[in-house]
């Protein structure tokens, strides 16, 4: 077989499994009640179009094919495990237009995944699983990733997620979305998994790679769809409206060589007007509703920011209360950097440093943008030896090669 065309169809699969995996196991798991056999029998319909595509070519409709194949398997699954009679609901959907050419494209079938994410946040799991069971049922990550973002190690986290998942399973949770006035309480866990998922998106690759800006999208279209499920939710607003910020800039953080801008040196005049303008009208609805959360405060700060497209300036002491509002919300090791940075535009470097000092040293040892913060504002007070020795740590904790040549630069500039 021709090496070129085998790698195009792996590649093919690549994408097509990254693109529709959550709306996958999100409509076979709300169908089945039975998340992990979902998400079994779509990665045995992976393998078996691994095995198959090359051979017989890229199906005309790659995701029906992949639910036609995981419906197969779990048909399989139920008739091994000798349970058909007490599966007879399931069977039945699993058997329906099996086809095919007879499943719906991959725009007319319902796509549940806003449905699973309140099922992962049901009070009967552990929430400190929600978000990383989100992250992995509904947006595909693998544990290792999760993991990475969670600051633990891989197999425990594989191990945290199999007992979260069995816990649906034995526990009886039902796959449907709560009713409205049940919606609140799992509110937050549902915003804190879009959010995640944004950051990872965002964080991979600064932005450069496919698959972050593919998890970025597929965030603000949750949040979207959240909108309208619950329209008077000013959080949810605020939330759309922080992604939306960020994304008008994405243009900007690379130049046409590929190398890391950071936010201070980007071009405002290319940030994506049309988006900034959608994230103002969300942000000021949003404050309208009176009820004011974390991430209003987190879009406030993007929205000023981005009036330096319009005046050419930056207003750090908004910057500054924002964050201090925000601090009391969420005191974040990322809020709490931020607070650093923008104390120190504000108030001068001094400051800002003061206010990482305040932080406890267990807890930024492995964490790169206090280090990178830290580093820029030594250096600015010219303590050259302890600004070179914090480079060195917030490059060898950076994961982006564009964002280690960035910071390198710097240490020896």
């Amino acid at each position: 077989m021709n090496e070129i065309h085998q790698e195009d169809t792996h590649r093919t699969i690549e994408h097509v499994a990254r693109e529709s995996y959550g709306r996958l196991v999100a409509y076979l798991s709300v169908h089945t009640h039975d998340l992990a056999s979902a998400e079994d029998a779509l990665s045995n319909a992976l393998v078996s179009a691994l095995n198959h595509w090359p051979q017989d070519g890229v199906p005309k409709n790659p995701e029906a094919w992949l639910l036609t194949a995981a419906r197969h398997s779990l048909i399989d699954g139920i008739r091994h495990q000798r349970v058909v009679l007490e599966s007879e609901p399931t069977l039945k959907f699993l058997t329906e237009n099996i086809t095919e050419t007879t499943l719906p494209t991959s725009t007319q079938f319902p796509d549940e995944r806003l449905k699973l994410l309140f099922v992962c946040a049901h009070p009967a799991i552990d929430p400190a699983m929600h978000t990383p069971l989100m992250l992995q049922t509904v947006l595909g990550l693998d544990a290792a990733r999760i993991a990475q973002a969670f600051l633990v190690a891989p197999k425990t986290m594989g191990q945290r997620l199999f007992r979260a998942k069995t816990k649906i399973r034995s526990g009886g949770i039902p796959f449907k979305i709560p009713q409205e006035r049940d919606l609140p309480e799992r509110l937050d866990a549902v915003l804190e998994a879009i959010y995640a998922a944004f950051g990872l998106g965002w964080d991979d690759l600064a932005g450069a790679d496919q698959r972050g800006r593919d998890l970025a999208e597929e965030a603000m279209w949750l949040a979207r769809v959240l909108l309208q499920l619950m329209p008077g939710e000013a959080e949810v607003q605020g939330l759309l409206a922080f992604m939306l910020y960020c994304e008008a800039r994405r243009p900007t953080r690379r130049d046409a060589g590929g190398r890391y801008v950071p936010l201070s040196e980007q071009n405002s005049e290319q940030w994506l007007a049309p988006l900034i303008e959608e994230a103002e009208g969300h942000l000021a609805e949003a404050f309208q509703h009176g009820r004011v959360g974390r991430f209003q405060f987190e879009a406030a700060i993007q929205s000023v920011h981005a009036e330096r497209a319009r005046s050419g300036q930056i207003d750090w002491a908004a910057i500054v209360l924002f964050y201090e509002q925000l601090l009391k919300i969420s005191p974040a090791l990322g809020t709490q950097a931020g607070y650093a940075a923008a104390v120190a535009e504000s108030k001068g470097p001094e400051a800002g440093l003061a206010v990482l000092d305040s932080i406890g040293a267990g807890a930024v040892s492995h964490y790169q943008p206090y280090w990178a913060v830290r580093a820029h504002l030594l250096q600015r007070l010219g303590k050259t030896h302890e600004a070179s020795d914090a480079y060195d740590r917030a490059i060898g904790l950076a994961e982006d090669p564009a964002v280690r040549e960035f910071l390198l630069q710097k240490r020896n500039g």
